[in-house]
Parts: C-alpha cells; sequence; structure tokens
C-alpha cells in the first residue's frame, strides 16, 4: 500500500485529499507539528508526499530542501502561489511536480499515480478499476475484458483510467488533458480528440461498442 505524507496547513484541503486518496486504497498521514516536518518524514516513510508552500514557522521550500537531503521520495507542491517564479522555485528546490490550487481531486490522482509509477515498481498493489465487465489495472497498459487482454498506449491507458475514476460523470477535455499531460506528453486538443478515437475504435472491435460517450461542448463520460 502506498504512502502519502500530507504537509498543508488548511485543514479542509487536507481532509478532502485524504478522504480521496484513502478511497484509492492509499494509505495518508497529515503533518501533525509543522517545526518538525522532517522528523515526521523519517518516521513515517512515505512513498510520496503532498505539500503546501506557505506553511507556519518553515515555507514548504525550506522542508522540500530538508527532505532531500535524506530521501529522494516524490514530492508534489499543491498552492495557490502558482506563479511562474514559485514553480520554478519548487522545481530548484527538488520538487517533481507542482499542482495550483484550486485543483480537481482526479487530477491530482492522476498525477499522483504517475509519480508512482515512475518512482516505484509496485504496480501489483495498485486498485483495479472495472466497468461494464472491463477491468483495468493502473499499472498496466492493458484491459481485460470476456478473457481477452486488450493492449492500450499510454495515452489511451491514461484517458481510460481518468474515466473508470469517475464512473456515471462526465469529465471535461481540459481535465482529461491535464491528465495526459501527467505522463511526460503534451497535448492539446486535437491529439486529445485523436486517441479518444483511436481507443473508441479499439474498444469496438473488443466488444466495448458505445463504451465512450461524447458530451458534446463538455467532455467524455463512460456508459
Amino acid at each position: 500500500m502506498y504512502r502519502v505524507f500530507i504537509v498543508e496547513d488548511d485543514r479542509a484541503i487536507a481532509s478532502a485529499v485524504v478522504r480521496h486518496l484513502e478511497s484509492w486504497g492509499m494509505e495518508t498521514r497529515c503533518v501533525q507539528d509543522f517545526r518538525q516536518v522532517t522528523a515526521e518524514f523519517s518516521a513515517y516513510d512515505p512513498h510520496l508526499v503532498l505539500m503546501d508552500v506557505r506553511l507556519p514557522f518553515f515555507n514548504g521550500y525550506h522542508w522540500c530542501q530538508e527532505i532531500r537531503r535524506v530521501s529522494k521520495a516524490p514530492i508534489i507542491f499543491i498552492s495557490s502561489a502558482s506563479d511562474s517564479m514559485n514553480v520554478v522555485m519548487a522545481m530548484n528546490m527538488g520538487a517533481d511536480d507542482f499542482i495550483a490550487k484550486p485543483f480537481d481531486l482526479n487530477v491530482l490522482m492522476a498525477k499522483i499515480q504517475a509519480l508512482l509509477r515512475r518512482s516505484y515498481d509496485f504496480a501489483d498493489s495498485a486498485p483495479r478499476l472495472e466497468h461494464r465487465g472491463a477491468a483495468l489495472h493502473p499499472g498496466e497498459y492493458m484491459l481485460r475484458f470476456q478473457g481477452q487482454e486488450i493492449p492500450l498506449t499510454k495515452n489511451e491507458h491514461r484517458i481510460l483510467l481518468t474515466l473508470m475514476s469517475c464512473p456515471g460523470r462526465v469529465v471535461s477535455r481540459e481535465k482529461l488533458m491535464e491528465a495526459l499531460w501527467a505522463t511526460d506528453s503534451f497535448v492539446d486538443e486535437n491529439t486529445l480528440s485523436v486517441n479518444v478515437n483511436r481507443l473508441r475504435k479499439k474498444l469496438d472491435a473488443a466488444g466495448l461498442e458505445g463504451f465512450i460517450a461524447t458530451q458534446h461542448g463538455v467532455g467524455y463520460m463512460l456508459k
């Protein structure tokens, strides 16, 4: 089970992140003493850190540097201070990604999963997603359906992972493009459309006709 250490002084945001991550089967812990972030980090030994920039006593950049002295665990900054100077500062201090507040929890989850996949080889511990009898494991570029193993490209996998994590809900094109960006591939709207159309043809051929529905002017959802 992945362990995520959350260094965030806004308790409402921290609680929402905890609930979302735990719904994905992750273990979480929020910092208790903002003067002892490194000590609590070392005691918990997490796989990933979520860090705000503006914190009591010392800012997130300070703690990022301190953590980097003892660990290579991936660090994602989450902050409303999202101008280019702060993003550059975060990366220079050793962060792996930066997400501006307010953020979508599903996009945050997509970025967390992308970082965990790149950083660790724990694919078997990630939860499996299912819809209409089709099963997707976040650690495999494969969709399983009625005994078939349908190979997926990285972008196809990311699209399905994002949609299957939001069953019954429309996912905007913007959120899907952000999720695809988490795979280190820049995408625009035309690229997204091409990937979705290719994925649909692949799903149709496997017997999953109409699996992805278009909500015109908004985005996509599973049917």
